[in-house]
């Protein structure tokens, strides 16, 4: 039996293969390295496996993961999910890599991430040649859930938000500007805690043309800070995971059109694909 995951910053698609080749899906929270320890991961996924699953018998285990973009991070959470899967190897790639297998297959071409986090890459058919760090929440990841709701935070903050929607965003969160600032300054996981926002820009029906240009202006600047710096990138199509993309279609492919490229595959999640491709690679 073999285990194949898309983990993001918040949640990871799970399918277990058995031997004759029947799907069970199942999901756990995110495991990024950079923002959770090796035991945080190992003590989870014990918690939060499915108590039937017969770890003893799976055999190989493909996890693509956010944050997994370098050897010390891909490290980290195989040595965590070797203590859980004990009899397995375990091979750990990252998201962006799924994302490419997952909308281009063995095809070349431009891939893109819009989930919590935001990422980038030109993919050959086989692995990632070319990749533009997004900087993360802090510094970057334009685009993103976390994005998203740093824009409407900010303008919470700062008096911005139009009344009716400020309204509307009390009334769902009853948080004081004060318990914004704890909550992305001093506590943990500060990203998922922005991007659960981008579902309030989803949701409000109070204000959409605000709701719009703030999804709209955030898809901009994910194109001007990120897609337009890849050589000839009008040449590819525009293919993207994630649940932005898929929630924010509408708007992304406008973008995409002012931009001068063609919308090509938009799913939310890989999973479906990512399985696809490793039952294509055993036979």
């Amino acid at each position: 039996m073999i285990l194949i995951a898309d983990g993001g910053s918040t949640k990871t698609n799970w399918c277990l293969v058995t031997d004759d080749e029947k799907k069970v899906y199942f999901n756990t929270e995110g495991y990024n390295p950079y923002f959770v320890s090796e035991e945080y991961i190992t003590k989870s996924l014990h918690e939060n496996l499915p108590v039937d699953l017969e770890r003893d018998k799976i055999t190989e285990v493909n996890f693509y993961g956010a944050g997994c973009s370098t050897d010390e991070m891909r490290a980290h959470v195989q040595r965590a999910m070797q203590l859980v899967f004990t009899k397995a190897m375990v091979n750990i790639g990252h998201d962006m890599l799924a994302a490419a297998r997952a909308v281009l297959g063995r095809n070349a071409g431009f891939a893109a991430i819009l989930g919590t986090g935001t990422n980038t890459c030109l993919y050959d058919g086989k692995n990632v040649v070319q990749n533009i760090d997004s900087g993360a929440y802090i510094l970057g990841d334009e685009g993103s859930g976390c994005h998203i709701g740093k824009k409407l935070l900010t303008d919470y903050l700062r008096g911005y938000m139009p009344q009716e929607v400020r309204e509307v965003f009390w009334e769902t969160y009853h948080l004081t500007p004060d318990d914004v600032n704890e909550q992305v300054y001093t506590k943990p996981l500060a990203n998922r805690f922005c991007a659960q926002f981008s579902k309030f820009v989803y949701d409000n029906t109070v204000n959409m043309a605000y709701s719009r240009n703030l999804v709209k202006t955030a898809f901009e600047d994910f194109f001007k800070n990120l897609v337009t710096h890849y050589p000839n990138y009008q040449d590819n199509t525009f293919n993207c995971i994630g649940s932005v993309a898929y929630n924010f279609r509408n708007i992304l492919e406008e973008v995409v059109a002012e931009n001068g490229m063609k919308l090509g595959n938009i799913i939310r999640s890989p999973i479906d694909n990512l399985v696809k491709y490793h039952l294509e690679d055993r036979g």
